[in-house]
């Protein structure tokens, strides 16, 4: 029996577009403190809001969008989110002065919560179910490419132009590459069942239900407690690599990152529809606790980069399984909430992390921190069998 389709056009463009909008998020996080600081003389703390306002952003763009989507359907709602989403990145050439920057940035973010949610909800409709984990995994590589890509070009960017503005434009560019490919996309509308009529009819007033995905949040909290783990990973690298003397090789720790759940990807999603979800999760949960092992310990820079590999193997092939999970669990006609909820409380975990792991630096140090995460991946495993892993087999037989 020959398999569904998966490479569509429709799954590439929508890939593509995915990829466009995070290089763009990354491409400003490494980029625009310095803007803040050197063309409105911000102070340090002041610059970092500059950065940091941005998620704020996103995650209420994704508390919305849930909704929407629900409403007015997820090609409409990307069609807002990029709109929204070009028009924010022109205003960059209007922000004058450090109010006028926050508020863009706020903005900004919002309509990148808009558009990934819708885009990752319209590419849950264009994968075959049966494909479904596999499908999410290469979708997700999108986004992975960018994360490694997208500091790499901000930071060549500020080398190659001493005006940031010349950023802003390249930036300006690609969102309208965004819209313009946006028009190709064509979007299956999920067929209208009685039960789900009769939950759109209930959908009026203020409900949680209106904007969260209940069945979606037992895996998404699991993402968010692993989410919290990784965070200070993300965020405190920089300082980490130049405390233990390491900074060439921590030049290198997200590319091979990137690498090893490029290459990884592929096999785990086939495997998750295959075999369920827990043959993929237990083993990446205990790589990424021993990754963060002797990313903590790292006294060279070989240990480190393996360090990068193992945290890319575990935590990196999780992320992409518990947002397939999310959706698996989840009536079709409320995909856009689930993929809401799933990235509200991923997002909120990396966003929240770097923040309160900040205060203990001072008091453990970098080592004792990261080491001290490894006790938070281990009670994730265990968090992950009563919120899911117990009932995978019986969702691989449904």
């Amino acid at each position: 029996m020959s398999k569904e389709k998966l490479w569509t056009k429709d799954f590439i463009i929508v890939s593509l577009i995915n990829f466009l909008i995070t290089l763009i998020f990354f491409m400003l996080m490494v980029t625009i403190a310095s803007f803040a600081k050197s063309e409105f003389n911000a102070s340090t703390s002041m610059a970092g809001l500059v950065s940091s306002i941005f998620i704020i952003g996103t995650l209420i763009g994704r508390l919305v969008t849930g909704r929407i989507i629900g409403d007015v359907g997820s090609k409409k709602t990307l069609l807002i989110g990029l709109i929204a989403f070009s028009a924010t990145t022109a205003l960059y050439f209007g922000a004058f002065n450090l109010p006028l920057l926050l508020a863009n940035r706020f903005l900004h973010g919002l309509s990148v919560g808009i558009a990934s949610t819708a885009t990752g909800t319209i590419i849950a409709q264009l994968i075959p179910p049966t494909r479904r984990g596999e499908g999410i995994g290469y979708y997700s590589m999108s986004a992975i490419m960018a994360t490694a890509v997208g500091p790499f070009v901000g930071i060549l960017l500020t080398q190659i132009f001493t005006d940031f503005y010349m950023i802003f434009l390249i930036n300006l560019g690609l969102s309208f590459i965004c819209l313009a490919t946006f028009l190709l996309v064509k979007v299956p509308q999920p067929a209208a069942t009685k039960s789900s009529q009769n939950e759109r009819a209930s959908t009026s007033g203020f409900k949680l239900s209106n904007f969260i995905e209940m069945k979606a949040v037992p895996i998404s909290f699991v993402a968010l407690v692993i989410g919290f783990s990784y965070s200070g990973v993300m965020s405190f690298l920089s300082f980490y690599s130049e405390s233990i003397n390491l900074v060439t090789a921590g030049s290198y720790f997200f590319l091979i990152y990137a690498i090893v759940i490029l290459l990884s990807r592929p096999f785990t999603g086939r495997l998750m529809d295959t075999k369920g979800a827990n043959i993929i999760v237990y083993p990446s949960l205990i790589i990424f606790a021993v990754g963060m092992t002797l990313f903590s310990q790292a006294n060279s820079g070989i240990i480190l980069l393996l360090a990068a590999a193992l945290i890319g193997l575990g935590y990196g092939n999780f992320n992409s399984i518990a947002q397939a999970l999310a959706i698996k669990v989840t009536p079709n006609h409320r995909l856009g909430l689930a993929t809401s909820t799933y990235f509200i409380f991923y997002d909120f975990g990396l966003g929240v992390g770097p923040y309160l792991l900040g205060f203990l630096v001072p008091v453990f140090g970098y080592r004792h921190l990261f080491l001290s995460m490894v006790i938070v991946i281990l009670i994730s495993i265990v968090l992950y069998y009563f919120l899911h892993g117990r009932k995978d087999k019986a969702l691989l037989q449904a």
